[in-house]
């Protein structure tokens, strides 16, 4: 009853785009920041990752959120003291109380004008009414052939996460199952 009532409270509300969320988050990685290798921390960048995330979801569905999942992070490029680390976070797909999203993070030595990826990631939220509790969030509908494909893609995340966080028993994930169903 509780999600048929979610998912009839949601189409009442204006569906988003994803340009609606996007939010870029720039930092300084000061001496504090790094470990001694001279590199940004790992930990650093996780939680200035949940910044930008909780900022971008919070735009989306007008609420306050917390995190429910960090999907893997891979470290492709160390982020040296003194350069500066872009953080764009994105909306990719809404269901009905939870909205996944996706990082992107660059490093930048403004002194040799270089610029480089350091990593990407995907986080989920929930939305959350004023007693703590999950509640409906705006549909979201994708602008371009990108963002379908983030979207499409989603679905498929989200039933991995299920899974492995032991809240889907992986014969029910029809999603991931097409994936690897063979066509005769």
């Amino acid at each position: 009853m509780e999600l048929y009532l979610c998912a009839k409270f949601q189409k009442k509300m204006n569906p988003k785009t994803p340009q609606d969320s996007i939010t870029i988050m720039t930092e300084l990685v000061l001496p504090n920041d790094t470990n001694t290798f001279g590199n940004l921390m790992g930990g650093r960048l996780m939680y200035w990752m949940d910044i930008a995330a909780a900022i971008a979801c919070s735009k989306h569905c007008n609420a306050p959120v917390v995190t429910a999942s960090v999907d893997n992070i891979s470290f492709t490029n160390p982020i040296k003291l003194g350069n500066v680390v872009h953080i764009e976070a994105k909306v990719t797909r809404a269901f009905n109380t939870s909205i996944e999203l996706h990082l992107r993070v660059w490093g930048e030595d403004i002194i040799q004008l270089y610029r480089y990826k350091s990593n990407e990631a995907y986080y989920t939220f929930v939305a959350l009414d004023p007693n703590g509790k999950p509640r409906p969030v705006p549909q979201l509908v994708p602008t371009n052939e990108e963002e379908q494909d983030l979207f499409d893609s989603a679905l498929r995340r989200r039933q991995l996460r299920l899974i492995l966080g032991g809240k889907m028993k992986s014969e029910d994930a029809s999603e991931l199952k097409a994936l690897f169903e063979h066509k005769k």
